[in-house]
């Protein structure tokens, strides 16, 4: 069987090699053109919509496309719903070091973390002057987007005695949460938040779903955290409601342009937590990501049904 390696995903495309010698890998380096892929049943790839346009071409015997990423919504272009190839992506890797990250950004917004760290870089001993610790304790998460991430964000924050709400398509039963709510309610249930966290996939249904209306109904000591994708939320809103004060805070890891420009007004705002992207990172993700490609890799060579197949009509 003969898999193309389309992607470095942050160590060596020798890893795969390696971990399974009886496959014919083609490893195709970032910047090099595309030798024949003729014989390619399988590929590994990244977010990149060029590259996967690429070797949609270049791969007549092309089934199975396996994305490194847990969004898809890059890869989402003609060209993949002219094709039979069946697309699945990297979920279930990320879970653990996003959830925790965003537990992280709660415990920063809610222990003023960046209020002491300003303090520290200007040797300033501010003792009774930084605004009041809150707890985590009996505060109110609302999730948007109850997929792996969102699930195990939830069951994190309930450990902490956090209550939880979650918003999500379907409204069926999910016991990880103490309320499950559809889009349509988002505006309503942000009026109860002390944290939202962005945690969907970027679909037509979820673009611009952090809207005006459910900023304006986020209470004033409120904090959004977004690890999705910016353009679920409304940037104008957000960074108006951030320079006037009427909500506390962001955390946002996932940004409407990367890389942020560097005279972007985002960086001076001593209310917002600026990273670049990197919630996911964790040396444990490799290993799983590996792990997960093998089990796929398994069914596709039996002819049984993959995991983590990406619906091409709801995008994730």
């Amino acid at each position: 069987m003969r898999v193309a390696i389309a992607t470095r995903f942050g160590g060596d495309p020798q890893d795969f090699v390696r971990r399974f010698p009886d496959v014919d890998f083609v490893v195709i380096g970032d910047d090099q053109q595309l030798p024949p892929l003729d014989g390619v049943e399988a590929a590994i790839g990244g977010p990149n919509p060029e590259r996967f346009r690429q070797i949609l071409r270049a791969a007549p015997r092309l089934r199975w496309f396996h994305t490194i990423s847990a969004g898809v919504d890059p890869l989402l272009i003609p060209e993949l719903f002219q094709h039979d190839v069946v697309l699945t992506n990297n979920t279930g890797s990320y879970d653990v070091p996003i959830a925790e990250f965003v537990v992280a950004m709660m415990f920063a917004a809610a222990k003023r973390l960046p209020d002491h760290l300003g303090n520290q870089r200007a040797h300033r001993w501010r003792e009774g002057a930084t605004p009041q610790h809150v707890e985590l304790r009996d505060a109110v998460l609302v999730i948007v987007g109850m997929g792996s991430i969102g699930t195990e964000l939830a069951r994190l924050a309930r450990a902490l005695g956090m209550r939880v709400i979650g918003v999500r398509r379907s409204a069926r039963q999910d016991h990880s949460v103490e309320r499950l709510v559809t889009p349509d309610r988002l505006a309503e249930v942000c009026g109860e938040a002390d944290y939202l966290a962005v945690t969907a996939a970027l679909t037509d249904q979820t673009r611009g779903l952090v809207s005006r209306q459910v900023i304006a109904a986020m209470k004033p000591t409120a904090w959004l955290v977004n690890i999705a994708r910016g353009p679920i939320v409304d940037e104008g809103a957000l960074l108006e409601a951030l320079q006037e004060h009427r909500i506390a805070g962001a955390a946002i890891d996932a940004w409407w342009a990367e890389p942020l420009p560097a005279d972007s007004p985002w960086w001076d705002l001593d209310n917002v937590i600026v990273t670049p992207h990197r919630s996911n990172s964790s040396p444990r993700l490799r290993e799983r990501s590996l792990t997960l490609f093998g089990e796929n890799l398994r069914r596709f060579q039996r002819g049984e049904p993959l995991l983590n197949i990406v619906d091409k009509q709801l995008g994730y």
